[in-house]
């Protein structure tokens, strides 16, 4: 054999060896995929939220060709209940991701509590500016620093609150009301500064005590949670505020999402953000016009069981009083000293990137 043959023979053998490497090395990367990635979420499966959480599954499994798989653990079974928990077992690498409520991660991320300032937010516009404005990149920047990797927004939606024993339209109305709230600080002062007596606990808890009339009330999203829990079986009245507003952030742990390659971090994020889309649209659907149910119909092929929350309540039987500006005013000057309390635990300057987002 001649140089030229030699030289030609060795080449060859030089590139199925790197194709080999190559080869071995992919296999070994794809080898190193969980066989199963563990998502907590504090709902079923029958709320929107819980669907959202299932169509990111999909979709992540879909836009990974397979690789990645993850499986949802819902109703905060991977936490025992504690729903609270979530961003710290997230960042330690126990649970691998979550589709989880700014409320429950306050806890952990106090900017978190910028949603929860009684009166403030106030439409869907206002918060869409703060989400995609300073206010949502600097959220997401804290969640950073605590070893997690926001993906992408979700919702929950506005608080409204509900009761059986009259019509609340003004601050006067809820005095000496028992009502059930979640387990935040803010949550307490906000009623308390109102004149009602909140109660923190679990909603089996609070089932029973509607039951019983020993709770008079609660607060909680229209169409994805009051309606699905049939709040109307229990509550004759519900009046429309939106005192505050619970959006859900999908978020993974950096750790490890940082070690996946480029493409399946990618594909996750396009995943979350189309979840979180759709999710959104569930929430939002009959409560913003057409805008929500084009997006379900068009881009997601979903038609709604419900596309009109406000008269499926009202078909239940359920009073429904939508304030006036006037009468939301009101509510918003009674809780107005709680900024005090609250805007320095958030901080100053994310509270005023709020402002800006808002006035944009």
């Amino acid at each position: 054999m001649g140089i030229t043959g030699k030289c030609l023979k060795k080449s060859l053998i030089m590139t199925v060896a790197a194709f080999m490497v190559l080869m071995f090395a992919i296999s070994v990367n794809a080898g190193n995929y969980k066989k199963e990635y563990k998502m907590t979420l504090n709902v079923g499966p029958q709320f929107y939220w819980g669907m959202g959480a299932i169509k990111f599954v999909e979709l992540v499994k879909e836009k990974t060709n397979g690789q990645i798989n993850i499986k949802p653990y819902f109703g905060s079974a991977l936490l025992k209940g504690a729903q609270l928990k979530s961003p710290q077992m997230v960042s330690k690498g126990v649970i691998d991701v979550a589709y989880e409520s700014t409320i429950n991660t306050a806890a952990v991320i106090p900017e978190m509590d910028i949603f929860s300032l009684p009166f403030f937010i106030n439409n869907f516009e206002n918060l869409d500016k703060m989400e995609s404005g300073e206010t949502g990149k600097a959220i997401f920047a804290a969640m950073e620093k605590k070893g997690l990797v926001p993906l992408a927004w979700g919702e929950n939606g506005f608080r409204q609150i509900t009761n059986d024993k009259r019509p609340i339209r003004t601050p006067d109305d809820l005095k000496g009301l028992k009502i059930r709230v979640v387990g935040s600080p803010i949550f307490i002062d906000i009623f308390k500064k109102l004149g009602a007596d909140p109660v923190n606990m679990n909603w089996g808890d609070a089932v029973t005590g509607f039951q019983q009339g020993v709770v008079d009330g609660q607060e909680n999203p229209l169409p994805g949670v009051a309606i699905t829990v049939q709040i109307y079986q229990y509550h004759k009245y519900i009046t429309r505020w939106n005192y505050l507003v619970d959006p859900l952030i999908i978020y993974w742990n950096k750790k490890e999402f940082n070690a996946f390659p480029l493409e399946i971090q990618t594909a996750i994020r396009e995943a979350a953000v189309e979840s979180g889309r759709f999710e959104k649209a569930l929430n939002r659907a009959g409560l913003d016009g057409d805008i929500s149910l084009n997006i379900l119909k068009n881009e997601f092929n979903h038609e709604m069981e419900i596309p009109d929350p406000i008269k499926f309540a009202e078909s239940k039987g359920m009073v429904v009083t939508n304030l006036t500006d006037a009468e939301r005013q009101a509510f918003a000057d009674a809780t107005k000293s709680l900024y005090e309390k609250w805007i320095p635990k958030i901080g100053e300057d994310l509270y005023k990137k709020a402002v800006a987002d808002m006035s944009k």
